[in-house]
């Protein structure tokens, strides 16, 4: 089977070598001109490494990042934590996001990305679909999938009218630095007034991530620097923090990434009968549950276990999207108990529960 895959980011190339164990000759198109990642670090939970593994990468992944144990605290550093709950749920690796991009794309092979290759949209037939480029002749595939993440244009022809939507008021700061004399243990989240969240994590030997974000963040003013000190301020009382607060006033205006998050709003549907959306093209959330990528990657392998039943592609991708939407259904209901927690300790009971019911219940592929 002949599959086009648009998007050279971690869940496009996870299902783009995960495609390629059962067979499909698979080529990735790449909007940007190089393969990169936007973004610092990922945390990856314990059903992301078992698909990374069935790749066989997950000890390369493991060995380039870091295990995190994780805890919440409140504004003056108070750790916090839900009992009852098995270990696991509180235990995550952090990976630096452009060393797991090069990691894959070598995995999966750069002589099958086009770099540079805008699509513009497809026409699907009986036998096949066509994949339209701004630039070149269509590509006839067998099965197209978007992993174009948010601003999907494979979404676009798929739904119109789909656009991503601003989460009203989020806004996320973060970089990676190299690390210094701040804990080693880091501060994983804390909960600070005005909907403030932040906090540190070293994502590899020698780097730290930095990270600041606010629900509801006002009027944005000053430097993108500026901006993440004012709220990181929120999260740093009595001396807590005062290592996240000389690492942002470090860190170069250019190195910063600032966000508004966007949401993909919940589709009408996510497959044709050759056609499918995966990833954050499909379900784009706000970042704050710290699960995209991990749940994206789920994806990938719930797509190849459907594909390689041996069923027809369009009763295979129904299958999938009809998986994928109910746990996401349930997704989205713990990301919304999580952003209204009030609280360092309500934000800790809720993150839990979300962690133990998505690694309880992961599917088997």
């Amino acid at each position: 089977m002949r599959t086009v895959i648009v998007g050279a980011g971690l869940v496009g190339l996870t299902t783009a070598a995960s495609l390629r164990l059962i067979g499909h000759e698979v080529i990735v198109l790449e909007h940007a001109p190089q393969v990169r990642a936007a973004g610092a670090g990922i945390a990856l939970w314990p059903n992301a490494l078992r698909e990374l593994d069935t790749l066989g990468v997950g000890d390369d992944v493991r060995r380039m990042g870091k295990t995190v144990d994780a805890w919440f605290f409140d504004a003056a550093g108070h750790p916090m934590r839900a009992a009852g709950y098995d270990p696991a749920v509180h235990q995550l690796l952090m990976v630096p996001r452009p060393d797991l991009n090069n990691l894959l794309a070598d995995t999966f092979g750069r002589d099958r990305i086009r770099l540079g290759t805008h699509v513009t949209g497809f026409t699907e037939y009986d036998t096949h679909v066509e994949v339209h480029l701004a630039d070149g002749a269509p590509l006839r595939a067998d099965l197209l999938i978007g992993a174009d993440g948010v601003y999907s244009d494979v979404r676009a022809a798929l739904e119109p009218g789909s656009t991503a939507v601003k989460h009203a008021g989020n806004y996320a700061w973060r970089a990676v630095l190299p690390s210094g004399d701040e804990r080693p243990e880091g501060t994983f989240v804390t909960i600070g007034p005005a909907r403030t969240r932040g906090g540190y994590t070293r994502v590899t030997q020698g780097r730290t991530m930095w990270w600041v974000a606010q629900f509801d963040a006002g009027e944005l003013v000053g430097s993108k620097r500026d901006r993440a000190l004012r709220r990181a301020r929120n999260v740093a009382e009595s001396g807590w923090h005062d290592e996240l607060l000389e690492m942002i006033a470090a860190t170069p205006e250019e190195s910063i990434l600032e966000n508004q998050i966007m949401l993909v709003p919940e589709l009408r549907r996510w497959t044709t009968d050759r056609v499918a959306l995966i990833g954050d093209a499909a379900h784009g959330l706000s970042p704050h549950i710290a699960a995209g990528g991990t749940l994206g990657i789920e994806d990938a392998g719930v797509l190849r276990a459907e594909l390689a039943s041996g069923s027809a592609t369009a009763a295979s991708l129904a299958r999938y999207e009809s998986a994928r939407r109910v746990r996401f259904e349930q997704v989205r209901e713990h990301s919304a108990a999580v952003e209204h927690a009030n609280g360092a300790a309500e934000s800790a009971e809720r993150y839990a529960a979300f962690t133990h019911w998505m690694i309880t219940t992961t599917p088997t592929t």
